[in-house]
């Protein structure tokens, strides 16, 4: 073997032609090879075999260790070993067209497997295909008979075949390329409206010479305007609450002349509860003046938000006057409890179960955010821990009624005060002793009455008390702040009895 060709069978410097990454990678750039038949290929290769009166003809790419055919006339196979092919041979020469006329007496290839074996070959042409500057194949002809020189015209022709496969390989590629970004962009503008939706978003783009608005449908929606991918910004204005324009105008005028971006918020017109829209813009392009021409933007629904804002704001001012009403209480009860105890250890034992019953109350309307308890579950939490789990001797019932802070706080001290007192002296303080309580809602809507009833049984004949003891101020008074409440509290001697009346309220669940 010649000692300039490697085991491949190629001369060094073909093979570094072939080899070349930049050739390399213009023709693996093209995607091409592997690719299904195609006519204006085939119609190349036809016209080189009459040019050049030869049976064969093909539109080749040379890779590294194959050279396949993208077109093929009059041979019967796709593609054959870069190490034997005449054009790589074609692609090392350089732009111009490389002859054999008489391959058994050409030095190159006379030991060519293409040569000596079924194919025969005796006489080839080769024009190379240049894309990019790089030459990724070629359009030859090959014969199984020796063939005299080309003439000039006819070299001419196919140099012209070649550079017109060289057009088609590279529109085609340009067409596919097209192809895959449009692809790509559906497929990134579908995400991009998913990610939208999902986020509720409404993107838009506001050409301010034309006063038109090219958006999401969306967008339409969100000002409760006819569905449409095209607004005008004056319908958009029209729509924002008559409350909200001047402020929003102000903003997006002032955010114009000093910045590129603008942020407002505003309501919508027409909706109860209100309905708020934020809005993100930014300018995209300005005339020669410096003024805006093209802003893109965002809007989305804040309305969630701004009620839970207001809900907060609500509650704050709520808790705010809790806790001065709170502070008054527990200042009264301190006072009054001191007053009437005799004992320091007895003013503690007072003091402490109160506003144990006074936290338990607080905590109930805290869970719910002031919003009012229901009158059972007050219940539970003052009037069953004096009662006995194994052997209950206090029965309550009672339609579920809501009951608001006032009424809650109040009552929850009375209900205290009575079943601690029982618990002392009353029925509570005996093992046959009893208590029924039982409320019920008297009248019509708009003008219902809550009636409660506490009654002892079956305990120690009860005296009345020489003097009022706080415990009975504290019932008779726990309900001042509730408007026409009413309590009477009676020591029959059968057991202490008491009625609570107080004005129902259409509290929201």
């Amino acid at each position: 073997m010649d000692s300039k060709v490697q085991k491949t069978g190629l001369p060094v410097e073909v093979r570094h032609a072939v080899a070349a990454p930049e050739r390399l990678a213009v023709l693996h750039g093209l995607d091409a090879i592997d690719t299904a038949s195609d006519p204006d290929f085939d119609r190349i290769a036809g016209l080189a075999a009459v040019v050049m009166q030869a049976p064969i003809a093909l539109v080749t790419l040379l890779d590294t260790e194959r050279q396949w055919f993208k077109s093929c006339v009059g041979l019967n196979e796709t593609e054959t070993a870069t190490d034997i092919s005449f054009c790589a041979h074609a692609i090392a020469a350089g732009d111009e067209p490389m002859v054999v006329t008489d391959a058994r007496i050409d030095p190159r290839f006379f030991r060519n497997p293409l040569v000596t074996g079924e194919h025969h070959v005796r006489f080839y042409v080769g024009a190379p295909v240049v894309v990019a500057g790089a030459r990724i194949g070629t359009v030859c002809v090959l014969d199984r008979e020796p063939h005299d020189f080309p003439s000039t015209a006819a070299l001419d022709q196919l140099k012209a075949l070649a550079d017109l496969a060289a057009s088609l390989f590279t529109l085609k590629d340009a067409t596919r390329s097209g192809a895959i970004a449009e692809a790509a962009l559906a497929q990134e503008e579908k995400r991009r409206a998913i990610a939208l939706d999902a986020a509720s978003l409404a993107s838009w783009a506001w050409d301010i010479r034309t006063d038109m608005i090219e958006c999401d449908v969306r967008l339409s929606e969100l000002f409760n305007l006819p569905r449409s991918n095209r607004l005008r910004a004056r319908d958009i204005l029209g729509a924002i609450d008559p409350r909200d324009v001047y402020q929003t105008e102000t903003r997006f005028r002032d955010a114009l002349t000093g910045s590129d971006d603008y942020f407002g918020e505003y309501r919508v017109k027409g909706f109860d509860p209100p309905r708020w829209i934020a809005t993100r813009g930014r300018v995209i392009e300005r005339d020669g003046e410096g003024k805006p021409t093209l802003i893109f933007g965002v809007n989305y629904d804040i309305s969630e938000r701004k009620l839970g804002e207001e809900r907060q704001r609500l509650l704050l001012r709520e808790l705010n006057h809790r806790v001065k009403n709170t502070l008054a209480t527990v200042q009264a009860l301190a006072t009054q409890t001191v007053r009437h105890a005799r004992r320091p250890s007895e003013f503690l034992e007072a003091f402490g179960a109160r506003l144990q019953a006074l936290g338990a109350a607080h905590n109930l309307l805290s869970d719910r955010e002031w919003r009012g308890i229901g009158i059972r579950e007050l219940m539970q939490i003052e009037v069953k821990p004096f009662d006995a789990a194994e052997q209950p001797r206090i029965a309550i019932s009672g339609p579920d009624l809501l009951l608001s802070p006032d009424q809650a706080v109040g009552l929850g001290l009375i209900m205290h005060e009575l079943a601690s007192n029982a618990l002392q002296y009353g029925s509570l303080s005996v093992g046959s002793g009893k208590v029924d309580v039982d409320w019920k809602a008297l009248g019509k809507k708009g003008a219902r009455r809550l009636v409660l009833t506490w009654l002892e049984s079956d305990g120690p004949q009860v005296q009345p008390p020489e003097r009022q003891g706080f415990g009975s101020i504290l019932i008779r008074r726990s309900l001042a702040k509730v408007l026409s409440s009413e309590v009477v509290h009676e020591f029959r001697s059968e057991g202490v009895f008491a009625e609570i009346s107080l004005p129902l309220e259409d509290l929201p669940t």
